[in-house]
């Protein structure tokens, strides 16, 4: 009799807390500081405009557009009638939030540039968060809905997360690699188009330079030249 209690209820303990770890990057999450709030106020007056043809979508080295890649993007992006939608920091579920309160609500894009995911992998470990390869594809999987859903004729040039850490051995490298693994099935080549930008910036050894990435995570400005040369035929050809 003991064993047959037992049996379910640590099968039904497994299941309950799976659910709950694999949620932790589909389920929206706010950011109240002050700084947060004000670039998400902001996202939400260009979005009210309306006038945004393509938007990039993501983290801090998407809002590095506004500092190290400044030149490139006034260069290039700015003439296209480009919004940055970069807050630094963000993981999947704070772009959750975003979306549902606000960002892309009255924009009509005609492409969305995005990029996030390497702070689900970065934060591993602080304050408990835990966040496998899988769970934070799934929380990629989730934008990609989304932003189906508020702007449908749109495209998305979906970019593997960007290599971080000195060589391939690095584990947070490894898990970005292992979620990229999974998220370029979601380009299906009509609505979402998948670019991996991993070989513009990796020597032929798998290393990663400090000459592009002084922290090896974050771009520098010849990095982000790095970028935006690698990426716009794509964005012309997708916004046309």
């Amino acid at each position: 009799m003991k064993r047959f209690v037992l049996i379910p209820l640590l099968f039904l303990a497994g299941v309950v807390g799976a659910e709950t770890v694999k949620s932790v990057a589909t389920t929206p999450v706010e950011r109240p500081e002050e700084r947060n709030q004000q670039r998400h106020a902001k996202f939400n007056e260009v979005s009210k405009a309306g006038e945004a043809q393509v938007v990039f979508l993501g983290d801090s080295i998407t809002q590095g557009w506004e500092g190290k890649g400044k030149a490139m993007w006034e260069q290039h992006f700015a003439p296209m009638k480009a919004a940055n939608f970069g807050i630094g920091g963000d993981r999947t579920e704070h772009v959750l939030w975003r979306l549902a309160n606000g960002n892309f609500d009255g924009l009509k894009p005609k492409l969305v540039v995005l990029m996030i995911g390497t702070n689900n992998t970065g934060h591993q470990g602080r304050e408990g968060y835990v966040c496998t390869a899988q769970q934070t594809a799934d929380g990629v999987k989730e934008i990609l809905a989304v932003l189906e859903t508020k702007c449908p004729e749109a495209k998305v040039l979906l970019l593997g997360i960007f290599p971080r850490g000195p060589d391939a051995m690095d584990k947070f490298r490894v898990q970005n690699a292992e979620t990229n693994a999974i998220i370029k099935g979601y380009a299906d080549g009509k609505r979402v188009f998948w670019k991996d930008l991993g070989p513009v910036f990796l020597a032929k050894d798998g290393t990663l330079s400090k000459e592009i990435m002084p922290d090896l995570l974050h771009l520098n400005e010849k990095g982000y030249q790095m970028w935006a040369e690698a990426i716009l035929p794509d964005v012309t050809a997708l916004m046309k």
